[in-house]
């Protein structure tokens, strides 16, 4: 048997997924719990007997194989359950720490669990009654506040457009979730109302109420609603003393108050939103009397650590902008707007802000060839907000006066610290994960990425970075591949700074060698002939963790770029962690993990990283990054297909109007992007997806990607190498597989085609070469089979090992492939015993003819008309007497 189980106090959202869970497998029983919320009672009071519903009490007698959970990951035990039940989760609230191994788990974050049954039901085709659309859309609408909460998502709302499709009454779902109360629920809601409470926690308004109703049998939750609507807290608590014991009601109108993390305080849970739970006086350290104070207390103690502070200015400015002078003229202003890409400057008088200079002032100015000052070219005003401003101040004063960018003061010194813009606003608006940095900590994670010594090095150079009071972070893919849980060991620190001064520190307390290069403010501090000294008297770890040390440690000050022209390398300048995330080149390498104080373990993230790392999605940052450099069209495509991700349609769209300019970018850079590929876990479908998107032949027009050389190419990139070809580990400099795969991959073309991508790609010399030679040899390799070994040989002695192995490779299981094995196996390694000594010692005068004489006895040997050295002895004699005679 297989039931379908939700949880108990039951609402919409539970129920509607049970109907849900059964329409997909109409072998499955949906068990309704014993406790449902009274408006869901209600309803199924009314249209209950149309339902598949099945109660506890009237389940078969039979043993229960396969248990289906939804909107739930708690599994209530019934009769016929064993230990060899399979388990299966449907839900959509934060994964349990705790399910067992073996249950088959899909949690996916959506605003109701029922989205997710819905769009199953979709994909089967199968067209609903209104009645069954109903339920379901009660369930939706139930758990995304009817589409307005900030957990909603886009599927949800396609779900809802896809039930009303089907019939689905709203009529009959505004009536059943907003219920009138009953009279008890009326009496406990003026009772609770007299006894509410306003707490100001964190900027965040919370009313909290309690109250007993031991008489009340119906769900408190109703009456939470009401509360909610006539008060308009950010977070509503509710404690209401009933028979059962004390249930606790959370609601929330905001992400920064999770109310689900506050129930499970109590042993309860739900949605961020919404949650629940009931606490027993007997699990209280405390006498039943005494119980509802006793919660209260710990209550209220707990919210300041659960309640996020409101976002504010600080969290979402950029620090230290540029300002103008009253004298800047519009030609200057327009220079700087151009090479940084601001829109607008505040322009600063004696440290204090008299006006915003905007790019359409300058622009206008120009167009009348008026190159007049900021002063007279200003929107002029002292506009400005302070660091712990709420967004709601910079939302008023962009409003009131038009300002897309506005001038962030120190409250006490009245100096320009940072400036806040439209686009800063409206992503901090918008986004479900804010750009706030304490909205989320993986210290944890970090912590169990990095074995003891890299962590410790890491944590001291945080530490000594905060003495000096500067925030450092680590970066990049590392944060990425950490936040895929595929965690790397290779790290930089970018010091929101000078990062070569710390590491000059570094280097005069524990020792070491630093380099540094002062254009870039970058630093590398040796530690390799450190490292046991580190160990012991910074580290405070024994040797054996010497090997987990890096041999240096980069130190990179936080900068910002800027590019003359399409193609070009950049012009580097010092900057904040925000500009230096947002010159990268994807969403999701602009993450970053602050390191120092009370950050540590903080993630940055102001540019959506996150949100892409989750949805799967290679978005750009800009829409000029491919025309800055046309490279990161191939890096797009090489992160695209190692994490199994999408690039984002937009950005797509800039690739395929960028492409071109891969024409322009030297050989030396795109082949370090190819070689890049070509050593990723898999290249071969990023090699195809490159010549879908034409950014190959972009790249040089015979360049293009053959389907049939996949396996070739898998073969000689990570396939052992065959040990009796004895291939060296480079050639020529070139790791020797990088080597193999350009020769499989150009060794198909024409001598002339195969020269130009080489030349295109500035491949080394030893790699042109080769492909000249096996490229000329190609036409010739048919005839292989039908020579003597001896004629094999003179073919293929001046061609390159390497070269023979990748045309081995490329003929693979055809009698060409078995020749060229047989040459690099056993025919090249054959030679006579004799050799130039011994035809010196018998007198003969050395010349020409050593090589022929040599040669034929070789030939002799490889033919088997020679096969002991008596025989070569012979031969030899006789060549030598015939030419005497």
């Amino acid at each position: 048997m297989h039931v379908i189980l939700t949880h108990e106090q039951a609402d919409f959202d539970a129920i509607a997924a049970l109907l849900g869970a059964s329409l997909l497998d109409e072998r499955a029983l949906p068990v309704l719990p014993r406790r449902l919320n009274r408006n869901v009672r209600a309803y199924l009071n009314l249209y209950g007997s149309e339902l598949p519903f099945h109660e506890v009490r009237d389940l078969p007698n039979e043993p229960i194989e396969c248990v289906t959970l939804v909107d739930t990951q708690s599994l209530v035990k019934l009769k016929g359950m064993g230990k060899h039940t399979k388990v299966r989760v449907i839900d959509h609230h934060q994964p349990r720490t705790d399910l067992p191994a073996d249950w088959q788990v899909t949690i996916e974050r959506v605003g109701a669990c029922t989205t997710l049954l819905v769009e199953a039901l979709r994909e089967h085709l199968e067209p609903l009654n209104a009645h069954l659309a109903t339920l379901l859309l009660l369930g939706i609408y139930e758990d995304t506040g009817s589409l307005t909460y900030n957990s909603t998502t886009a599927r949800d709302a396609q779900a809802v457009a896809y039930l009303l499709e089907q019939g689905a009454s709203l009529h009959l779902a505004n009536q059943f979730l907003n219920p009138p109360l009953s009279d008890d629920q009326r009496e406990v809601y003026h009772r609770l109302l007299a006894n509410a409470e306003t707490h100001e926690i964190n900027g965040q308004t919370i009313v909290i109420a309690k109250g007993e109703a031991t008489g009340l049998v119906e769900e408190v939750s109703s009456i939470a609603h009401k509360l909610r609507d006539l008060l308009d807290p950010d977070g509503l608590f509710l404690l209401v003393k009933t028979a059962e014991g004390i249930r606790l009601v959370a609601r929330s109108t905001t992400d920064r108050i999770n109310v689900a993390k506050v129930a499970a305080l109590f042993g309860g849970g739900g949605h961020e939103r919404a949650a629940a739970a009931l606490i027993r006086p007997s699990d209280l350290e405390t006498n039943e009397d005494e119980a509802l104070e006793f919660i209260y207390r710990r209550l209220v103690d707990a919210l300041p650590q659960l309640v996020e502070p409101a976002v504010t200015v600080e969290q979402i400015m950029s620090p230290r902008p540029m300002v103008l002078s009253p004298e800047t003229s519009a030609q200057e202003a327009a220079q700087l707007m151009q090479r940084y890409g601001y829109e607008g400057y505040p322009v600063v008088k004696e440290g204090k802000v008299i006006g915003l200079l905007t790019r359409r002032a300058v622009d206008r100015a120009l167009a009348h060839r008026l190159n007049l000052p900021a002063s007279s070219l200003m929107e002029a005003g002292e506009v400005v907000v302070h660091p712990q401003d709420p967004l709601e101040v910079v939302q008023r004063l962009m409003a009131e006066t038009g300002w897309g960018q506005i001038p962030v003061v120190d409250p006490e010194s009245h100096t320009v610290i940072g400036i806040v813009t439209r686009t800063d606003l409206l992503k901090a608006l918008g986004r479900n994960h804010l750009a706030a940095p304490s909205r989320q900590n993986f210290a944890d994670r970090l912590e169990a990425a990095l074995p003891p010594a890299r962590l410790a090095l890491l944590k001291l150079v945080a530490q000594r970075a905060h003495q000096r009071r500067l925030p450092v972070y680590v970066v990049g893919g590392f944060v990425r591949d950490l936040l895929l849980n595929r965690p790397s060991q290779d790290f930089d620190i970018v010091v929101e700074g000078d990062a070569i001064a710390l590491a000059r520190a570094l280097e005069r307390e524990f020792g070491g060698r630093v380099t540094s290069h002062s254009r870039f403010g970058t630093a590398k501090w040796h530690i390799a002939e450190i490292r046991v000294s580190l160990l012991k008297n910074a580290l405070h770890l024994d040797e054996s963790n010497a090997n987990d040390l890096p041999e240096f440690l980069d130190l990179i000050s936080a900068r910002t770029e800027f590019y003359d022209y399409p193609t070009a390398l950049p012009t580097v300048e010092r900057s904040s962690i925000k500009l230096d995330l947002h010159r990268r080149d994807f969403t999701i390498n602009t993450l970053a993990l602050r390191l120092d104080g009370r950050h540590y373990g903080d993630l940055y993230d102001y540019w959506g990283g996150y949100a892409d790392l989750q949805r799967g999605l290679i978005r750009v940052l800009h829409s000029l990054s491919f025309v800055d450099d046309p490279t990161r069209m191939l890096r797009a495509v090489r992160f695209e297909q190692r994490f199994g991700f999408q690039i984002e349609e937009r950005t797509l769209q800039l690739m395929q109007e960028a492409r071109d300019l891969l024409r322009q970018v030297s050989g030396d850079r795109l082949r370090h992007e190819i070689d890049l590929i070509l050593a990723e876990e898999n290249p071969l479908p990023a090699l195809k997806r490159l010549d879908d998107l034409q950014l190959l032949t972009a790249i040089h027009p015979d360049l293009h990607w053959e389907p049939h050389l996949a396996e070739p190419m898998r073969k000689v990139l990570k396939d052992p190498l065959e040990p009796a070809w004895c291939l060296p580990e480079t050639w020529g400099g070139t790791p020797i597989r990088r080597a193999l795969a350009y020769l499989v991959w150009f060794l198909p073309f024409s001598t002339e085609k195969s020269l130009s991508l080489a030349q295109r790609l500035r491949l080394p010399h030893h790699l042109r070469e080769g492909l000249k030679i096996g490229t000329s040899l190609v036409p010739t390799l048919k005839d292989l089979p039908n020579l003597t070994p001896s004629q094999v040989v003179a073919r293929l002695d001046g061609v390159p090992l390497p070269v023979i192995y990748a045309l081995y490779q490329l003929y693979y299981d055809t009698e060409v492939a078995a020749v060229l094995h047989t040459y690099a196996t056993r025919w090249r390694h054959i030679h006579p015993v004799t050799d130039g000594h011994t035809l010196r010692t018998m007198g003969l005068t050395p010349g020409p003819s050593y090589r022929r004489i040599l040669w034929t006895l070789r030939a002799a040997w490889l033919d088997g008309q020679v096969q002991s050295a008596d025989q070569e002895r012979a031969l030899l004699e006789q060549l030598l007497a015939s030419r005497t005679s």
